[in-house]
């Protein structure tokens, strides 16, 4: 346990820049910081940073929070461990006890997976320096390699005990289970049924993600055996395809260098860092992933390749060209000389020597990529047109259309050929690109709203939802087929019973006006009431009183006993209506910043009347001209303000369901064509708004006589025709209610009409 007093220090100290500045790459954007979401891959930068409120918010994928929300979410981790990883971070010491075997227990698979993989990291470290075969042979092989001992501690390199019976039992004593030293890789299950170290008699690599969580092992074999290499298998803990070695060391430096230098090993990594540089990190053998691309963009946008000389890293080299280019990332590639690897050439050179050649001889991945395959045309004209079309798709791969005319040029001049043939071969490749992107986005849309449809990846999604009864195509060739189609009725029957009630895209409407105008001041001419309806709906007495939209809305829902049924718009209904108070006191503080600024403004033009104008008259009407435009500046801005705070303050509210409701109430996924747009559509004055409120309450309280109607006539048709007084009274009460719901229709000046 952590004492409050401890958690109130932790949460002071904790700055959300700094926090997030770990795992994202930011760009100052006016008063906050913009960059990619760490929680979700993406080209376009969503996640918003505000120092002012200590808060981050991803418009995209509405995370984020405090700093402790955010590494609860990045790390996957509980309150309590996101408080003791900020506070490790900020240097306040926290009184914390081991965990019992019960607790061990009762922790989750992946807490469970990241204590035992810390411990065993620990115990391989230790068994390097400390124990006598840890010294004579991996430790001599790291000095053999010029491994320092600062990147053997920085790194935590280790050393796994050449015993089939020495790592496992170690833990096992300790209370980590079979079970989560198998799924790590630490332990095998030999055919006679006894467990077995894997790693034994291996240097070990612990592979450590962006926070410094060990994931995964890497054991480099020492006796010449047939792999050289083993890693840690996949686990929730560990992906391959999203993990890069060193990271953890280098995101700092990757940040500040704004590089961030790609290689292929682990040693590769450890030397170049004893070289100076320190923005290096490895793949770890693996062809280059959309995963590790974005989690490299989330520090960085420019990236250098370095790969051997020879042809297989050659080839190394224009693996991945299109897919990094596609992510926005800034490409350089650099080829050491031959035999040399990156690991080599930095313990032959200074580091001087390495940073200078990395600078003379980092080319452009497209120039690299057409020089390297012009190599092999010759005389070919099926090779050259090959060529041609490789190097169009990388260029069509470029977001960037400034940079993609800029490529076609240098293509043209370097292959020989018309540019404008190239731009037709670009061109081409974009929209097959184009077309894959969006077969993706259908693919991956079908599986959100089908989740257990189990259709195959590439299929084309379902034309029409299916019910439960419907009979099965004859199309269908086979069980698996029809099982599809059948889970996919279900999963859609399912959706069915549990739509949202009848009431909630009424309530949107009411939301949606309070997020957007919600503090806008309404004036005592638009709160006349509509004909036939009482005078209480409007303030008696308004005088300086400010009466807002959300006044208005709340007094219209308490005239007319209407309550929010949906709990996150309940939610934010209350927290604009309480934050009201608070509001006005920024408004009062705008104002007189407002006034004192055209105040001087004023001043200023009439000092300058006298060079414009030769006579009294001339002055008097420029005076005037003066004041109406100030006057009409400082309505629009003190609106403009009143108009944007709700949305600013809503969108980053500590709430998650506040925040979410929001930000999906502030966008319009769809926007019409002015040419489609009704005339006065948009209008959102002070009057029109009154006006779409009223509608808006009105247009609920017909559906909620709808609602009744719908009621009463199942009754109606249930009822025994003997039963003559029951029946009579149900129709007097439905002709009663549709008189009713014809009249709200009037009085909104237009007639609604219900969804049923």
């Amino acid at each position: 346990m952590i004492d409050k007093a401890t958690v109130e220090r932790i949460k002071d100290a904790a700055d959300i820049v700094e926090v997030v500045s770990d795992y994202v790459h930011l760009t100052r954007r006016g008063a906050n910081f913009m960059g990619l979401c760490p929680f979700h891959n993406e080209k376009t930068p969503s996640f918003s940073v505000s120092p002012r409120r200590n808060f981050c918010y991803c418009f995209s994928c509405h995370k984020g929070g405090s700093p402790v929300n955010f590494i609860m979410e990045k790390e996957g981790v509980s309150y309590h461990d996101a408080l003791l990883h900020l506070a490790k971070k900020y240097g306040i010491k926290v009184e914390e006890r081991e965990l019992s075997d019960e607790e061990k227990r009762a922790a989750t698979e992946r807490e469970g997976l990241l204590i035992a993989a810390q411990r065993a990291m620990q115990i391989m470290e230790d068994d390097l320096t400390s124990s006598q075969q840890g010294r004579d042979i991996g430790l001599s092989y790291l000095y053999g390699r010029g491994i320092t001992q600062e990147a053997i501690r920085k790194f935590h390199l280790g050393y796994a005990i050449d015993s089939g019976q020495h790592l496992t039992p170690m833990m096992q004593r300790e209370g980590y289970d079979t079970d989560t030293l198998r799924t790590l890789g630490l332990t095998g299950l030999s055919q006679n049924g006894n467990l077995y170290d894997k790693y034994r008699g291996r240097v070990i690599f612990p592979i450590m993600n962006s926070s410094g969580k060990v994931v995964g092992f890497g054991g480099r074999d020492l006796k010449g055996g047939p792999a050289k290499y083993i890693n840690s298998p996949e686990s929730v803990l560990y992906r391959k395809n999203q993990e890069l070695y060193g990271i953890f060391q280098a995101k700092a430096e990757i940040v500040r260098q704004n590089r961030c230098y790609l290689v292929e090993g682990y040693l590769d990594v450890i030397s170049m860092w004893q070289s100076g540089l320190q923005n290096v990190v490895a793949s770890s053998g693996t062809a280059l992933t959309d995963g590790q691309i974005a989690m490299i963009h989330r520090f960085t946008e420019n990236i250098t390749l370095i790969y051997d000389g020879d042809a297989a890293g050659i080839k190394a080299a224009l693996r991945g060209i299109d897919m990094l280019l596609s992510h926005k990332m800034q490409v350089s590639v650099l080829l050491l000389p031959d035999g040399h690897d990156p690991d080599s050439f930095a313990r032959a050179h200074t580091p001087e020597e390495f940073r200078e050649y990395v600078e003379k001889h980092s080319s452009d991945i497209i120039r690299f990529k057409m020089r390297v395959l012009m190599r092999d045309i010759g005389d070919s004209p099926q090779r050259k047109a090959e060529v041609i079309n490789s190097v169009a798709r990388s260029i069509a791969c470029i977001p960037n259309d400034v940079q993609r005319t800029v490529y076609i040029g240098e293509c043209s001049r370097e292959l020989r050929i018309d540019e404008a043939t190239v731009a037709r071969a670009v061109e081409q490749a974009r929209i097959e690109i184009v077309r894959q992107h969006q077969a993706e986005r259908s693919r991956r849309q079908t599986e959100r709203e089908y989740p257990d449809s189990q259709q195959t990846p590439g299929a084309p999604a379902p034309a029409a939802p299916l019910s439960e009864a419907a009979p099965q195509s004859p199309e269908v060739p086979d069980a698996a087929a029809g099982n599809a189609v059948g889970s996919l009725a279900r999963t859609i029957e399912v959706r069915r019973q549990r739509r949202d009630h009848p009431m909630k895209p009424l309530e949107t409407n009411i939301i949606r006006y309070l997020v957007r105008y919600g503090y806008v001041a309404l004036n005592i001419d638009d709160l006349t009431p509509i004909e036939g309806e009482s005078e209480s709906s409007a303030p008696e007495d308004v005088g300086e009183i400010l009466y807002t939209v959300a006044d208005m809305a709340n007094d219209e829902m308490h005239e007319h006993d209407l309550e929010i049924a949906t709990p996150e718009y309940r939610k934010v209904f209350d927290v604009l209506l309480n934050h009201l108070d608070e509001y006005v006191e920024r408004l009062d503080s705008f104002k007189a910043r407002l006034d004192a600024s055209l105040a001087a403004e004023r001043e200023q033009r009439r000092m300058e009347l006298p060079e414009k104008v030769n006579t009294m008259a001339d002055i008097e009407r420029e005076e005037r001209r003066i004041e109406e435009a100030l006057a009409s500046r400082r309505e629009k801005e003190i609106y403009d303000f009143s108009r944007n705070y709700p949305g600013d303050f809503l969108a980053s509210h500590e709430d998650g369901d506040v925040r979410r409701v929001a930000t999906e109430l502030l966008n319009d996924p769809h926007v019409l064509s002015a040419m489609f747009t009704t005339p006065g559509a948009q209008d959102d004055s002070p009057k029109e708004l009154a006006h779409k409120i009223n509608r808006a309450v009105a247009e609920w309280r017909i559906e909620l006589l709808n609602q009744r109607l719908h009621e009463l006539s199942a009754r109606l048709e249930q009822c025994q025709t003997s039963d003559a007084e029951t029946t009579g009274t149900l129709q007097l009460q439905i002709v009663g209610l549709m008189r009713r719901r014809a009249e709200i229709a009037k009085e909104c000046g237009e007639r609604i009409i219900s969804s049923r």
